[in-house]
């Protein structure tokens, strides 16, 4: 009881400063549930959730992050990832996907992200270039984060 009440207050406490360790929240562009986790203090793995009109995708990112000096709560970061779908049958570069149809590629990321000091709210924007294998094609997602962090 008393290790989860510490446990608890600290995690509390560190959301309300200007870092965090684990964030959960939405991304708009192209709309997708986001979950970050700090693995250490610029180290970080981001997973993403999106789910559009063409249909379904997983992304995993991992992250690393600098300060940037002069504005406290303000990192950059960049870093590899990868990803799978399954798209909803549909022509898009080029290539008609039928329904079902996998998607799998190498993704990237480069962006920054501020941790408001005092409240359990971070907020991102970035870019993801990402080229896709089995239909080849490169194209660039990313935009604008909103996460309650913990």
């Amino acid at each position: 009881m008393v290790i989860t009440t510490l446990f608890t207050l600290n995690a509390s406490a560190q959301s309300m400063g200007s870092s965090y360790e684990t964030a959960v929240g939405i991304k708009f562009w192209p709309g997708a549930i986001s979950v970050k986790h700090f693995m250490s203090d610029n180290k970080a793995i981001e997973g993403l959730a999106n789910f559009w009109d063409r249909g379904f995708r997983l992304t995993g990112l991992y992250e690393i992050h600098g300060d940037i000096n002069d504005v406290e709560g303000l990192k950059w970061y960049v870093g590899p990832g990868a990803h799978i779908g399954w798209y909803n049958g549909t022509y898009y570069h080029g290539h008609d996907y039928g329904s079902g149809s996998l998607s799998i590629g190498v993704d990237g990321v480069l962006g920054l992200d501020y941790k408001f000091n005092g409240a359990p709210i971070a907020v991102s924007l970035d870019i993801n270039p990402y080229l896709e294998l089995n239909h080849p094609y490169l194209d660039i997602w990313g935009g604008l984060g909103v996460r309650y962090t913990f």
